[in-house]
Formats: structure tokens, sequence, C-alpha cells
């Protein structure tokens, strides 16, 4: 092999707790210098592959593997949830950890950090800290750091999918750069397909089951797979937007519809504490806005706006530093969790965090089970297309299955406000509709929905937009 050359033989990984392999028997490889897109609809194994790459499964991830996997070269790795990549608690030596442990002087790690950070767009400084970055800088962040690494091998997984369409696009730049001439290899896993397809060569597709159905020049690809492919769900350019499936509204309809709720010049900062002291900053400054039943309210922003905060704030999940959130006495800011739980059901940025349960069934029935509200959680996951996964532990699904999932656990016991964060980040034609349709038809029952989004066609289907921009609503 040489440098930059990837090769999976035989390759089959079966998680632990499932019975069938998310992936089996699979060849690819992948020449030095390539650059590849990987796509495929949620839950096909395209994370798994990246995790393979990167020497995890097995180790860091539980489970059976076998076939043989051989990557040679330096390896920069951005992960579906850039939270993990996080090393440090300040962004300058996050960034420098990759050069610092291949053994660079401290003259050129720090050149490389900087020219990571301006070319992501993360223009806080070096001690900045991460506690304090959004999801989408987070992406950033975490992209900076493979940049940095210069490294053979280049894997990106969704690394644009919590991002507005500037930044997305300076990222899609600042790899290009990177990979450019064959200096590095590429493999970048997406769903939305059609702003990569000018920097890739070679366009992989794998099937529900795994299996590669496509590997084709983009050129190919779009010109002869886009009905067959667009079926299958993945997001094909040149079809029309996928509608919001039905949902019955009986599944939805609040058990204790709420009024609305009004941010009044609300002023929320966010504190990072570490053995070095603690950092302020401001994520919301005198924020005035509303979200009511029967809507469906959609935040909007680049990364690093303040939606999420707006998000929580709206839910109790904070309490603001100026201003107020009113419309209910008490207050839910004010609530025992267990009465709070009641009235919100909250899907957040990052599904892992609120995970409880051993089964994908029982997370879905939990907090109705808690609230005394009866729930058919099976009903639920065939609605989304998770019901052969009912006895799956939560962590092993994908990074689109545990989103879903999340979306579930909040809204099967049909709270009175449904807060939805990034709720359409990993999905597919197919299970982008069945999101968007809980939505749009949890709003249509009466339930107060507000949703934190970069999707302009999630979007389009809000009957309310807020839009922030550094905190500011504008």
């Amino acid at each position: 092999m040489v440098r930059g050359e990837l090769r999976l033989e035989g390759f089959t990984w079966r998680p632990l707790g499932r019975r069938v392999p998310v992936v089996a028997d699979l060849d690819l490889h992948v020449e030095a210098g390539s650059r590849v897109l990987l796509a495929g609809p949620s839950g096909a194994g395209k994370s798994t592959l990246l995790h393979a790459l990167v020497g995890a499964l097995g180790t860091t991830i539980a489970g059976e593997l076998s076939g043989s996997v051989r990557v040679d070269g330096r390896v920069g790795f951005v992960p579906q949830q850039p939270g993990d990549a996080v090393v440090a608690e300040r962004v300058g030596r996050d960034v420098a950890f990759g050069p610092e442990n291949v053994g660079l002087d401290r003259d050129e790690t720090w050149r490389r950090v900087d020219a990571g950070l301006a070319a992501v767009g993360l223009h806080q400084g070096r001690d900045h800290p991460t506690a304090a970055l959004s999801g989408g800088e987070l992406q950033r962040l975490a992209l900076a750091g493979v940049l940095a690494l210069e490294p053979d091998v280049v894997l990106l997984d969704e690394p644009t999918s919590m991002l507005d369409p500037a930044h997305a696009s300076a990222v899609r730049e600042a790899v290009g750069r990177t990979v450019g001439g064959g200096r590095a290899t590429l493999v970048v896993v997406e769903h939305h397909l059609e702003p990569w397809l000018d920097l890739v060569d070679r366009v992989v597709v794998l099937g529900d089951d795994g299996s590669v159905v496509a590997d084709t020049t983009p050129d190919e690809f779009l010109r002869d797979h886009r009905d067959r492919l667009g079926e299958l769900g993945v997001w094909m350019p040149g079809l029309p937007a996928p509608r919001p499936i039905t949902v019955d509204p009986a599944l939805v309809r609040p058990e204790r519809p709420l009024p609305t709720l009004t941010a009044s010049d609300l002023t929320v900062r966010l504190r990072s504490r570490s053995l070095r002291g603690s950092t302020t900053t401001t994520a919301l400054c005198g924020v005035d806005a509303a979200v009511a039943p029967g809507a469906l309210t959609a935040l909007t922003g680049p990364s690093g706006a303040g939606k999420s905060t707006l998000l929580a704030a709206f839910g109790g999940l904070l309490d603001p530093d100026g201003g107020s959130v009113t419309g209910l006495d008490p207050t839910l800011a004010s609530r025992r969790s267990r009465d709070l739980a009641r009235d919100v059901g909250w899907s957040p940025q990052v599904p892992e965090h609120g995970f409880l349960a051993p089964t994908v069934a029982g997370e879905v029935a939990l907090t109705a089970q808690r609230s005394g509200r009866a729930v058919d959680a099976q009903a639920w996951l065939e609605l989304v297309g998770l019901g052969h996964l009912a006895g799956a532990h939560p962590y092993r699904l994908s990074g689109g299955e545990q989103r879903r999932l999340s979306i579930l656990a909040a809204a099967a016991h049909r709270p009175g406000l449904l807060l939805l964060d990034e709720p359409t980040v990993g999905q597919d034609r197919v299970t982008w509709a069945a999101v968007a349709g809980i939505a749009v038809a949890a709003a249509a029952a009466g339930v107060v929905v507000a949703t934190a989004t970069h999707d302009d066609l999630l979007v389009d289907l809000a009957d309310e937009v807020v839009d922030l921009r550094a905190g500011v609503r504008t």
C-alpha cells in the first residue's frame, strides 16, 4: 500500500446487541489522492465505514468485527458529533493537539493553528473556551484540527450538517485546499450531496443493507441514478422536495395544551468554568420573541447566533440573566424536573444527551410512563423507520437514527411544548418526511412547536420565523 490508500476486504460489522450486521462482506478500495463522496439512506453504515477506517470499531465502539481494514498514512477525522473530538478547554489548544502529537515545533504548530482557525471562519481567538461554542462552531473547530494536522487521509462525517450556507461553503473551500492536487485522500459522508459533487471524483452509495448500490463518477451519478436512488431516500439533485408524511393527530394532540410563551428583552450569558478560572459569553442580548400553540416556529441564523439558547430558554431549561419568558404561572424554569417533563418535550442537538433507557422502545415510552400516560412505542417507531430496532440500545444506532429516536422520546408523551434542535440533521429524504410530518402534525394539533434549524426546507414549512444574528433578533 502507499500513503493515503484505503482498503476494506470482506468487512463486516455487527454492533453489540444487534442481531444483524450493519455492514456485511463489503469490499472497497480507495486509491491514494482520491476524493470520495459516501452517500446512502440513514442507517446504511456510512459512519460505520469511517469508524472502521480510524480503528474505532471493536475498541472504542463495541461489537463484532470481521474482514480486514487497511489504512496507510496519517488520518484526520471529523466525527458526526463534533463535540466528541474536543480534547482541550481552549480553542487554540484543541487545534494544536494534532500538530503537537506528531512532534512539530512550537512556531510551526501555532502557525498551523491560526491558519486552520482562519480557514474555517472561527475568529474568537485561541483562548476562547471550547465549552462556549455552538454545535456548528464545534464542527468547524474539529475541521480546523484536521487541517492543522495536514493528514494523508481526511475523513469527514457530515461536516456541514449544522452550518449555515456561508460557513458551509467556507468549510468546503478549506477542504478543497487541503485535498486538492492529490495532496490527501478524502472520504466525506453527506446526505445533501450537490454542494460536494464539484469537489469529488467518485461517488459511492450504500443501500439499506450496507451494500454498495452505486460506485461511479459524479457525472454518471447525476445522469444515470437520480430516480432509483431518490426512491431509496438519497437526496438526489433535481428531485422535488419530499412532502411531510401524514401523522395521526391522536398521536401528538397535547395532554395539557399550553398558551403562547413570550420572551421579553431576554438576555442569557453562558459561563464556562475551569481550573484557569471562568469565562462569560453573551448568547442572547435583549431578544423579544414568542412561540404560540398551533404554530411551527423556526429559529434561524448562522452557527453561534443563539438559536439553541433561545430554544432552551423557552423550555425552562435555563434561567435568563435578564428579561423573562412569560405565559405560564409557575414558569417552566421554576418547576421540578418531573413536572417540567409533563409539559415539555426536548430533542437536544446531541441526541445522546437525552437518552436514559437501555432499549429504543423503552426510550420512547419512558417519559410517558413516568407521567402516567399511555403510549404505543412500536407505532411511533414504525412511523420513522425504527420498528426493527425496538430492542436495540440507543447508543448502538446511527447518528440519524439517534436523532429520530430523540424526537420520538420528546413527542410520544404528548407535551404541550415541543422543542426540536436541528431535528433533520442526518436524515435522508424518507426519514426527513417523517420528522417534518411529526413537527407539522404536532403544531396542527395545538402543540407549541419550536425548532432551531439551518434546513431551508423545514423553514419553508414554518408558520413563524425568528432570525438571530450574534444573539440579537434581526
